[in-house]
């Protein structure tokens, strides 16, 4: 368990580094749409507006920004997280299971308790369930221990599709925090006009207010989108992943009523 919670801490920490990578240079593209080419026009620093730092940006954008600046880096790091997890020799490896079998079929439960916790994954986690099942029960139901196998499957199933619920909560959230951003924004851009007393200065400062309010609503589909994309690959390769669970629980069941007959 240690060892898999460290590998899972330094791919969270992989995944952190390169989303701040990805965050800057994705900012970095769309600094020069961003920027305020009615205040530009005016002659306010048209230079400065075309060269506008990262953080003129988040800070141009409102608190929000940092909201939807963490939110691309959890999900990046979810995405590696779950590229790293939700497959196949993660949740159900080849040897493991091969290896449980023909031990059950040997009849050695100790040798297969062994094996499930050297080897910590959804498939030792149903078998150490039937396993503590047929010990502690004196005379074993082959239903029961079939609903024991299915009661501990399922919750490993639901466990491994809904973690991509994560990316799917992210990418409704995002757009919404981003709105939020734009409205809070807008308001900020009207109350300047209304305060601005030259009346040509009124449409330079509300163009140069909406562009700006702007910012965040691009940064947060900018985070959402990628997110409801990644949520629907990795929903499908969890439902992959759980058929082959299934496949696997069934041949452990197998072997067990087998042994259980001998």
């Amino acid at each position: 368990m240690t060892v898999k919670r460290n590998t899972t801490m330094m791919i969270l920490a992989v995944g952190v580094a390169l989303a701040l990578e990805w965050m800057c240079s994705a900012v970095a593209q769309t600094t020069t749409a961003t920027t305020v080419p009615a205040v530009a026009a005016a002659g306010e620093g048209n230079a400065g507006a075309q060269h506008m730092t990262i953080r003129q940006i988040m800070q141009t954008g409102g608190g929000v920004m940092y909201v939807l600046a963490g939110a691309s880096f959890l999900t990046v790091a979810l995405v590696i997280y779950f590229f790293a997890t939700i497959r196949v020799s993660q949740v159900v490896p080849r040897f493991l299971h091969r290896e449980l079998v023909e031990k059950i079929r040997a009849g050695s439960l100790d040798d297969v308790r062994r094996a499930c916790e050297y080897r910590p994954c959804p498939l030792s986690s149903i078998v150490l369930a039937a396993v503590d099942y047929i010990r502690n029960t004196p005379d074993v139901d082959k239903e029961l221990l079939k609903d024991v196998m299915e009661g501990e499957g399922a919750r490993q199933a639901d466990n491994l599709q809904g973690q991509a619920q994560y990316l799917l909560d992210i990418a409704v959230l995002s757009p919404m925090l981003g709105l939020l951003g734009t409205v809070y924004g807008m308001l900020q851009a009207f109350d300047a006009v209304g305060m601005a007393g030259s009346v040509g200065a009124k449409p330079v400062l509300l163009a140069a207010g909406v562009s700006r309010a702007l910012v965040a609503t691009a940064f947060g589909l900018m985070v959402g989108i990628p997110a409801m994309g990644f949520y629907g690959v990795f929903r499908r390769k969890s439902a992959k992943v759980v058929s082959y669970l299934e496949v696997a629980s069934v041949d452990v069941l197998t072997a067990l009523c087998s042994r259980r007959k001998g």
